[in-house]
């Protein structure tokens, strides 16, 4: 009787455990717990680590920093940076006129703006202070 119990107890915490892992996703149908996040610009589910420009968060209060990634698109004339502002994980830049300044729309509740720094980096300011290089 034991076992029987035991075995059952197995089986079902397997099938909990089965139905938890993967579970996170979201409307896009990302897996949050494997590290994905819905890309505007992409139409995918992307890993903001993995991207090719990565920029570090430059003063924070909190005990630890955070990093975001920029995505363009193949005109470059859109931008998108993983900040999460509201309900939106990632926020889409325009290009504005034919320079390398990207800005957000009034969309958005704060000014993001995304600028060439040194020879091949960015970064992102925030109402007009630098928020990540």
């Amino acid at each position: 009787m034991k076992k029987t119990i035991l075995l059952g107890a197995m089986f079902l915490g397997s099938l909990v455990f089965a139905q938890k892992v993967g579970g996170d996703r979201d409307v896009h149908g990302c897996i949050g717990s494997a590290g994905y996040t819905y890309s505007q610009l992409r139409n995918d589910c992307v890993r903001v680590f993995e991207q090719k420009i990565k920029l570090n968060e430059v003063k924070s209060d909190k005990s630890y920093t955070s990093m975001t990634a920029v995505i363009f698109n193949k005109s470059m004339s859109k931008a998108e940076i993983f900040i999460t502002d509201g309900n939106a994980k990632s926020i889409i830049l325009e290009r504005q006129g034919k320079g390398k300044i990207w800005k957000s729309g009034s969309h958005v509740k704060e000014s993001y703006v995304l600028v060439p720094y040194k020879k091949k980096g960015y970064q992102i300011k925030k109402d007009d202070v630098v928020i990540y290089q």
